[in-house]
């Protein structure tokens, strides 16, 4: 089966960079009922910021809401689904690198049966010249 590639709305909150405020964040995500596609943390100064692709936003914005969070975005990010394989990224990187787009981040996983999955985030500016390079309709 071919990839998919899209591109996605992210949103991302800051929150305290101690144990278990991811657990809080996610927990109220979960009760809330809110899926997501895709969820990236790192620290970022003294914080830690949480990256959300949720599959409905209009649900995530009332639940962060509800939760009194401060939500930056919608940003965009590419999200890439397909058949595991060694070298799956290559491609997309290198159609990047020709199109003179930098990759500001990357996450990639092994899904499991057989699967991968990976997030590509860039420049503001440059996700018309990405998404031309990475076909995405």
């Amino acid at each position: 089966m071919p990839d998919t590639v899209r591109l996605v709305d992210y949103y991302y909150v800051t929150v305290a960079d101690k144990p278990g405020e991811g657990a809080r964040v996610l927990s109220h995500l979960r009760n809330a009922r809110i899926n997501l596609l895709a969820a990236h943390g790192f620290p970022s100064g003294r914080r830690s910021q949480m990256d959300f692709v949720p599959s409905d936003a209009a649900a995530f914005k009332a639940a962060a809401k509800q939760a009194r969070w401060k939500v930056t975005g919608p940003k965009k990010a590419f999200l890439i689904e397909g058949d595991d394989r060694v070298g799956a990224l290559v491609d997309y990187f290198s159609r990047l690198g020709t199109a003179k787009v930098n990759i500001t981040a990357n996450t990639a996983v092994a899904a499991g049966m057989g699967r991968f999955g990976a997030i590509i985030w860039v420049k503001a500016r440059d996700v018309k010249k990405a998404a031309k390079a990475l076909a995405v309709g």
